[in-house]
């Protein structure tokens, strides 16, 4: 198949002509003017510190996120989690009941809850038993109504990335969107897609606050992509999706280097120290190499362990209904006292 991407063709024509919506800070931008009186947008005048609207592109956030990742302010996309960047592409490249998108599963579950929601049909490819994307097989199953392939790397429930080798022969390939959800990229040896991203126009990456940088409960999600993709997502999103409490924790996580790169390098160390405790436990047959901040391991009855360890206080994932996920469970990576207290329990289970 070769690719002839055309992004005007896989805009949804409702899409095109939609008059975006304009908030009062869309159309009077600098608030940083002290001496202004804002009487436009019918807010509580008596300032409390969220009395007013928050920016609704949210500058500030995103000029620290460029010269994070080194890329331009205008190939960026917030959303209030990555879920909600998901769904806004399911709404502006996705036509209801004529449109599919390709997955790959055992993979994050929302992409089919939200093609689900939008009427759109998904088209499933298993991954490989070593948990990589089968390349003729995904090629196969695409027409001219598929319009986004969904690659999560490193993968979740597998913690696995997938090789640069696949991931390119399928941007090349496929004649659609490729969004690649990194949600656990700062865990894996492997460098961001972020790199490619002026090379392929139909590559679109997401990324979250809710993993190494510990903000899951702010709900921050980011969408990269090119000028054009993100204007369309843009003239879509709710006006003032980005709250201005989300906003400010997310301003002063982002600028605590030090403090971010020293708790991923604490998860890798106990991520490394769990992964070789985890040999002795008997009922174990598979531990699997991990890039992400948890490790999926093949046991002898998964339901029955995760019953074991509720019992014990101890609240892991059963994976086991997943695709090529029979007794699985995947195993968050806490504290090292939280990991000890696992291994502990682990090993009196093993033995009873």
């Amino acid at each position: 198949m070769k690719n002839n991407f055309n992004l005007h063709t896989l805009i949804r024509e409702n899409i095109k002509s939609l008059k975006p919506y304009s908030s009062a800070r869309d159309e009077y931008k600098d608030v940083a003017i002290n001496d202004m009186i804002f009487l436009d947008a019918n807010e509580n005048p008596f300032e409390n510190g969220v009395n007013r609207y928050p920016d609704p592109q949210q500058l500030t956030v995103k000029k620290v996120l460029a010269n994070l990742k080194n890329v331009s302010e205008k190939n960026i996309l917030l959303g209030n989690g990555s879920d909600e960047v998901l769904d806004l592409i399911f709404r502006a490249f996705c036509e209801p009941n004529k449109d599919n998108i390709i997955t790959l599963p055992p993979t994050y579950g929302m992409y089919s809850v939200l093609a689900a929601l939008n009427a759109i049909e998904d088209r499933k490819v298993l991954l490989s038993r070593d948990f990589q994307p089968q390349i003729p097989p995904i090629l196969a199953a695409v027409d001219d109504n598929s319009k986004v392939l969904f690659l999560c790397s490193p993968n979740n429930p597998s913690g696995n990335s997938f090789t640069e080798e696949a991931v390119e022969t399928l941007l090349k390939n496929f004649s659609g969107l490729v969004v690649i959800d990194e949600a656990y990229i700062d865990f894996s040896a492997q460098e961001s897609w972020l790199r490619k991203l002026n090379e392929y126009p139909n590559l679109v990456i997401t990324q979250t606050l809710s993993k190494a940088y510990g903000m899951a409960g702010i709900r921050l999600g980011i969408c990269y992509a090119s000028e054009e993709i993100i204007r369309i997502l843009n003239n879509i999103k709710p006006p003032y999706n980005i709250n201005e409490l989300t906003q400010q924790k997310a301003l002063e996580r982002l600028q605590d280097r030090e403090g971010v790169a020293q708790e991923i390098e604490t998860i890798l160390s106990e991520r490394n120290h769990l992964s070789i405790a985890l040999e002795e436990i008997s009922f174990i047959e598979k531990i699997y190499a991990s890039d992400a901040n948890f490790i999926l391991i093949k046991v002898d009855d998964a339901t029955k362990r995760y019953n074991e360890l509720i019992e014990k206080g101890i609240v892991i994932r059963n994976r086991t209904t997943q695709p090529l996920c029979e007794n699985t469970l995947r195993l968050t990576v806490g504290t090292k006292e939280e990991n000890e207290k696992l291994m502990k329990e682990l090993s009196l289970i093993s033995k009873s």
